[in-house]
């Protein structure tokens, strides 16, 4: 394709369509061909591109997503039309609610077919409208390349997320000429990445007057590659800081101010954090229900400075004292300046009661978990792979019991080391993206935290996984349920457990998780007593050439603690099942 890519070359529109991506930078692109995209695959043969051949669309997506997630890059995924379209639905719902890079490349029918219910016809541009930071449907060849350009600068560019290229095949088989855009015009697209200096006055001034603040840490200072900003900000103020479940890794674990996650599973410190805060300093974060809990009741006597790059999401759910539209990273390192020129004209803020009653709450309320006299505690599991396995490692997550246990459990120190579907808490996210984590970043270990749902809905990609040489680890938390319901179903509905039980204990074992990896060409591994969970690990990270499965057999009952119920006050938290804490500030 190298000789292709001149501009002005006379080309099909499939070879025009590669040669865009190629331009664009793509350099790994998941999918799956079918008689719409078909036309490009053909080039796609010679190209510098490596394609990995998924076996589910949804899983191309989802690898599209860690990709993008690990490397900061843009994801790619491709896809026939109507059902292989449809089947990225999902991971391109998940990618626009937690702002992944992505571009979905689908084939549509031929031009003069669309409208007439075509064999593989799906209005796949409508179904995606409301999902997509912005979609394309191509019936003119000429367009291909100035259309694939913009869709990367559209998915990366101020809030990044997805973008869908819909080419019709007749666009595919036509002759065109390739024309690379010398420069990228979009009327009405012009993200503000630097904040108003006034905005960021009337923020240090905020800061400066409050007895209790807080840094509310979201997902947009991990796509803003801002944690190294972030850290001097918090050292210099000494404010306390609280990171979202998306933003886990952002500000490391182990540091004193670090009160941990927030929210409905969060930490006792993290959410009474801010529910006693008189300033909320909200840095890419969209003060998200499960944040939030009650919103009425919710940090009640906090003013909020909420930063964003998005405007749409400033003030969406919470009325903001001073709105800053920007980047954060931007925005980080100008209240930074703003700051450090009051210290040193000697004006500081005083928040020494304050940090001393977090520090308080931290210390009284650790995170900490019951061993069971009978079986395996699946945070034990969860506390030695992140022990053992590192810091360095990157972690994705499937959604549901193990994911809360794992972002608590793990310790994260880095950025861009937690992957997992936040917003749209996508069951099967965890394989497929643990996949694209590790095509990004191939000199990383890259684990799967699955649970033994999760798992059997994308688990195929342990084929792709094999055969493409991507030599994933996967570690189920096998507590034969769907937990998190199974969870609710003992809280909230008497123990009626409807519907939740899978069969994979040992009992049945249905399916067997070690010879179902042996089936597929990776290692099986299973363990289910706390004396044999470091030797496993350990076994698994000396395996390097194919994916390993390990089957943790764990304790069925374990639940997530903290929790707010859903619909409640973050005032109503319990620590335990039968423990409520006590972190009223009298003293301060």
């Amino acid at each position: 394709m190298t000789e292709q890519g001149t501009t002005g070359t006379q080309v099909t529109g499939a070879q025009s369509l590669i040669m865009s991506l190629e331009s664009a930078g793509a350099e790994n692109i998941f999918g799956i061909p079918g008689g719409a995209i078909l036309p490009a695959y053909d080039p796609l043969y010679d190209s510098k591109i490596r394609h990995i051949l998924v076996r589910h669309e949804q899983g191309a997506g989802h690898a599209a997503q860690g990709y993008a997630a690990a490397t900061g890059k843009v994801g790619v995924c491709m896809a026939t039309s109507g059902p292989g379209a449809t089947n990225l639905v999902t991971p391109i719902a998940d990618a626009y609610m937690d702002s992944v890079p992505m571009v979905a490349v689908t084939g549509q029918v031929p031009a003069a077919a669309i409208g007439t219910d075509a064999f593989q016809e799906a209005d796949i541009r409508g179904i995606t409208m409301p999902i997509t930071k912005h979609n394309f449907l191509v019936t003119d060849p000429a367009e291909i390349p100035r259309t694939v350009a913009e869709a990367f600068y559209l998915a990366s560019t101020g809030r990044p997320g997805p973008v869908l290229v819909d080419v019709a095949k007749s666009a595919l088989q036509a002759m065109t000429t390739f024309d690379w855009p010398a420069e990228i015009n979009l009327p009405g697209y012009r993200p503000v990445a630097r904040p108003h200096s006034k905005q960021i006055r009337e923020a240090t001034k905020l800061i400066l007057e409050a007895s209790k603040p807080v840094l509310y840490v979201g997902g947009g200072v991990i796509r803003a590659k801002a944690a190294q900003e972030l850290r001097v900000l918090a050292e210099m103020t000494g404010i306390p800081v609280v990171t979202t479940l998306m933003a886990r890794g952002a500000f490391p674990d182990s540091h004193p101010q670090h009160l941990g996650m927030p929210g409905m599973h969060g930490t006792v410190a993290a959410v009474a954090g801010l529910q006693k805060s008189d300033l909320i300093i909200s840095l890419g974060a969209r003060f998200d229900d499960r944040v939030t809990g009650n919103l009425d009741s919710f940090a009640p006597g906090a003013k909020v400075i909420h930063a964003d790059i998005d405007p749409a999401e400033i003030g969406k759910n919470r009325y903001v004292d001073v709105p800053i539209v920007g980047d954060c990273r931007e925005v980080i390192a100008d209240l930074i300046v703003a700051l450090q020129a009051e210290q040193d004209a000697g004006n500081t803020g005083d928040f020494e009661g304050w940090v001393k009653f977090v520090a308080g709450i931290k210390a009284q309320y650790p995170l900490g978990y019951d061993t069971p006299a009978d079986g395996l505690a699946p945070q034990y599991v969860l506390e030695r792979l992140g022990a053992i396995s590192g810091p360095e490692s990157i972690y994705c997550a499937g959604v549901g019991q193990h994911q809360m246990w794992a972002t608590h459990y793990l310790g994260f120190e880095n950025p861009n080391t937690w992957i997992n579907s936040g917003g749209a808490g996508t069951m099967g996210f965890a394989v497929p993206a643990a996949m694209g984590a590790k095509v990004g970043r191939p000199d990383a270990t890259v684990w799967a935290i699955d649970g033994d749902g999760c798992f059997q809905m994308t688990n195929q990609e342990l084929a792709t996984c094999t055969i493409e040489g991507i030599p994933i680890k996967v570690a189920i938390i096998n507590n034969e349920s769907l937990g998190m319901v199974r969870q609710w179903q003992t809280l909230f509905y008497e123990g009626r457990y409807s519907n939740t039980d899978l069969h994979t204990g040992p009992k049945r074992r249905i399916p067997d998780f070690v010879k179902l990896a042996d089936a597929y060409g990776a290692v099986g591994l299973s363990c289910d007593n706390a004396g044999d969970v470091d030797a496993t690990i350990k076994k698994a990270m000396e395996i390097d050439d194919v994916p390993v499965v390990v089957d943790f057999r764990v304790f069925r009952d374990a639940m997530v603690w903290p929790m707010v119920a859903a619909g409640t006050s973050n005032d109503d938290i319990k620590y335990a099942r039968d423990l409520a804490p006590d972190f009223e500030e009298d003293e301060l």
